[in-house]
């Protein structure tokens, strides 16, 4: 009897886990589930480009961000024109100063469709020039070496995830930045508890003023539902959107996965610009609308993550950017890991929220030979 008692109880805790997992489970199959059809559009699409297949050899280490300078116009060519030489006095007050040996003329900056503008309030005022001429050796020894502009390397971002949403979410997250010659991938992608992933993709090439999109892919699946997709089409006279509507095309027009990377070449460009009271503002295509979205530079501070403390700026998005029913993302950029995103937080509401933050040191691709062609994978 007292064995029969034992193994009577025994079966009764073994069903009520299996009941508490089944409930946990279709819980967050639910909550999930409810994200695409009330926030991200309507329709699928056909299957979304495959990956760019890249080796990730090394990790990147937390260090100084290189100075990049745009390339200075062409000189015009000289023109030999013998003329008659004035005389001393006149030549003494009609010659120009020469420059100081050394000096190289002003970089000129393409204009850019990203505008960025100071806040409310931020000091605009000019730097005062240091005290420290340009052709003297302490200027040629303390000033860093400016390099030519050169887009980082394949980079594996690896996230842990975490946040509420009618209850407490447990996840990982990965974004994948990835290069072929000319065309680039941003893959980001979610798994929550196990049971639902969410993968978001930008495809298109890289242009003179940053990312310049093709395609959007967004899928999620659910187990035991069909997997759900969206996609908005950026065509040379429209962009299709994920519900069927059109939109006129738009210089700098980012979609909600480029707009991150977007972000390192803007500072990578232009690190000047990173500063608390700084805002950035460009056109962004979400899987319903066509938008314009300001992001302010909102303080500086130091994140401890497990590999250690950095130094990042928070990059917020303006009041009265989102709409209802829209999610919206702030997240914060690291000057010393290449500009990237070190932690994302994706806001429904006030209370229900997802925060991606970086669990481990990014991962980096190394050099392939010039004759190694490129593998596609699935």
């Amino acid at each position: 009897m007292p064995a029969t008692r034992l193994t009577g109880a025994s079966t009764l805790r073994r069903t009520a886990w299996v009941s508490l997992l089944l409930v946990v489970t279709a819980g967050h199959v639910w909550l999930w589930a409810q994200l695409p059809d009330s926030r991200l559009g309507e329709g699928a699409a056909d299957e979304a480009p495959r990956a760019i297949d890249v080796a990730f050899v090394r990790e990147l280490a937390p260090t100084s961000p290189p100075v990049h300078v745009a390339a200075a116009p062409p000189a015009a060519p000289a023109r030999s024109v013998e003329r008659p030489a004035p005389p001393a006095s006149a030549a003494s007050a009609s010659v120009p100063a020469a420059e100081p040996a050394g000096a190289s003329p002003e970089p000129v900056l393409a204009d850019a469709p990203m505008a960025v503008a100071p806040a409310s309030g931020a000091d605009t005022s000019p730097l005062p020039s240091p005290p420290v001429a340009a052709s003297s050796p302490l200027a040629a020894a303390s000033a860093p070496a400016p390099a030519a502009f050169d887009w980082p390397p394949s980079t594996r971002l690896s996230y842990e995830l975490l946040g509420n949403y009618r209850g407490p979410l447990h996840g990982t997250a990965q974004v994948d930045w990835l290069r072929d010659g000319p065309r680039y991938q941003v893959r980001l992608e979610v798994h929550l508890a196990l049971v639902v992933t969410r993968r978001m993709l930008s495809d298109g090439v890289l242009g003179p003023d940053g990312l310049i999109p093709r395609r959007y892919d967004e899928e999620t699946e659910v187990p035991f539902r069909e997997t759900r997709r969206l996609t908005v089409q950026f065509e040379p006279d429209r962009i299709l959107m994920a519900n069927g509507k059109t939109q006129d095309p738009v210089a700098g027009v980012q979609d909600t996965a480029s707009q991150f990377v977007q972000m390192t070449w803007l500072y990578l460009t232009h690190p000047e610009r990173l500063k608390v009271g700084q805002s950035v503002e460009f056109p962004l295509a979400l899987p319903r609308r066509l938008g314009r979205w300001t992001y302010d530079v909102a303080e500086q501070a130091e994140l401890a993550l497990p590999f250690g403390n950095v130094n990042a700026f928070h990059l917020v998005p303006r009041a009265g950017a989102r709409r209802a029913n829209e999610m919206e993302l702030d997240f914060w950029i690291a000057p010393s890991l290449q500009y990237l995103p070190v932690k994302i937080t994706i806001r429904m509401d006030a209370e229900n929220y997802a925060e991606l933050s970086l669990d481990r040191r990014p991962l980096q691709a190394g050099s392939l030979p010039a004759s190694a062609p490129a593998r596609i994978v699935r």
